[in-house]
């Protein structure tokens, strides 16, 4: 499972409401998938005076960092559940492992090539991230195998830039950590 939380008989109403809000709390760099999809909202602790929503950033130089938080914020206050705080857990570091299966097809839908897991499906054991950058993506538009790296970097720095050879379709893919 991509968020770490209480199970559900012994988290209060509070939380299980905050979680069905933070769903809807976008990525501002890439707006088709929620925060909770994206996998960096990693707990929703109820305090006496606050709720504290616990994020692990995609990576420590994130510039959508501040953002995000604000946004978290605002939805829990908005919601009748705040006051919210959001607290940075860097460790474990966040990987695109924990990115939700429903997170990876709104990805595919927007055009963006969702990241291929980490973990060698025979073994288990972690692949390199640039091992799995080598091989192909597949396209998000016309779902072909037959594309070509343009570009180390996309619109963000978790991101690359490829063009499909099949339908000539520029895309990003997300890249696997």
């Amino acid at each position: 499972m991509s968020t770490v939380t209480a199970p559900a008989a012994a988290r209060s109403k509070r939380v299980d409401d905050a979680w069905r809000v933070l769903h809807g709390v976008l990525d501002p760099e890439v707006p088709a998938i929620s925060v909770t999809d994206l996998g960096i909202v990693r707990d929703v602790i109820e305090h006496d005076d606050a709720l504290e929503v616990v994020v692990t950033p995609t990576y420590s130089g994130c510039p959508a960092t501040e953002v995000i938080s604000q946004s978290i914020s605002d939805a829990i206050v908005a919601a009748g559940l705040g006051p919210a705080r959001v607290t940075q857990r860097r460790a474990p570091a966040w990987t695109t492992g924990w990115i939700t299966p429903q997170g990876r097809e709104r990805l595919r839908a927007y055009g963006i090539a969702p990241p291929g897991s980490c973990a060698s499906e025979a073994t288990g054991a972690n692949v390199s991230p640039i091992r799995l950058m080598a091989r192909n993506v597949d396209c998000p538009r016309c779902g072909s195998a037959q594309a070509e790296r343009l570009s180390a970097f996309g619109s963000t720095a978790c991101k690359s830039l490829y063009r499909c050879v099949a339908c000539r379709e520029p895309f990003e893919h997300f890249k696997p950590i």
